[in-house]
């Protein structure tokens, strides 16, 4: 059963294109790896927000994850690149059409 992961990023000034360019290359290999489909949003009303999505295949894939090494070499990135201004980790469906 897929996990729904959200998350808010604000880049630092100068940084955002170097942000999706780390974050493409974390979701090529999350996604190489089986443990998740990442998709990232611009905000058009909010200049300089980027909105990301994430779509874990498993509870067991996103254990997975959180102790591997190769993704943590990016998510210690993340503080140096953007501000994190919310964090969903699971969100639960309500209604689905």
């Amino acid at each position: 059963m897929e996990i729904l992961a959200l998350a808010i990023l604000e880049p630092f000034p100068g940084k955002e294109d170097e942000l999706v360019e780390m974050l493409r290359e974390l979701y090529e290999m999350l996604f190489r790896k089986g443990y998740s489909r990442d998709t990232l949003y611009r905000d058009p009303k909010r200049s300089g927000t980027l909105v990301h999505l994430r779509h874990w295949t498993s509870m067991q894939s996103r254990d997975e994850a959180q102790q591997d090494p190769e993704v943590h070499k990016y998510w210690l990135r993340l503080p140096e690149l953007c501000k994190l201004t919310a964090v969903h980790e699971e969100l639960e469906l309500v209604v689905k059409f």
